[in-house]
C-alpha cells in the first residue's frame, strides 16, 4: 500500500509539472496574443507628424510564435529575427536582417530606433498591441 501511496504521488507531481504554464509559453492571451500580422498606428517622440513620417505605407509586424521568429515592413525595408518574448516582455535588440534600400526621410530610423527601446508589451481589446518602456506606450500597433 505504501508502494502505491509513493506511486500515485509521483504521478500526480510529473502530471502537474508537465502540464504547468511557464513564461514564454502559448496559452490563453499573453505570447500567444501577439501571432498575426500588426500594422503600426502610433509612434511616440519624433516631432513629425505620423503621417509625415509614413506618407505611403505604414510599418508592420508579424510574429511568428510557432517558430519563435518575427519579421515586417518598416515602410520601406523589410526586416526579421529571432523571438525573444514571454507572456509581458519582448526584446529587439538582438540580431535583426534588414534589406538595404535607400529610404526617403527619418521614418525608418526613427521605427528602428524605437523599436529597439522596447521591454514590454500589452495586448487590449484583441487588436491593439502597446509596445512598452517602463509604463509608457512608446509604439501603438493595431491588428491586420
Amino acid at each position: 500500500m505504501k508502494k502505491l501511496i509513493i506511486l500515485a504521488f509521483i504521478a500526480t507531481t510529473a502530471f502537474t509539472a508537465c502540464t504547468t504554464m511557464k513564461p514564454g509559453t502559448i496559452g490563453n492571451g499573453g505570447l500567444s496574443g501577439l501571432s498575426g500580422t500588426w500594422e503600426l498606428n502610433y509612434i511616440s517622440g519624433p516631432r513629425i507628424a505620423f503621417n509625415g513620417l509614413y506618407p505611403a505605407k505604414k510599418p508592420t509586424i508579424k510574429f511568428d510564435i510557432t517558430e519563435k521568429r518575427f519579421s515586417g515592413n518598416t515602410s520601406c525595408n523589410s526586416f526579421s529575427g529571432a523571438l525573444i518574448a514571454d507572456d509581458s516582455t519582448v526584446n529587439f535588440t538582438g540580431p535583426m536582417i534588414m534589406t538595404k534600400m535607400a529610404c526617403p526621410g527619418e521614418g525608418e530610423a526613427i521605427f528602428v530606433q524605437t523599436l529597439k527601446k522596447v521591454s514590454h508589451y500589452a495586448i487590449t481589446s484583441d487588436t491593439t498591441l502597446n509596445f512598452m518602456m517602463g509604463d509608457i506606450a512608446i509604439m501603438r500597433f493595431t491588428k491586420k
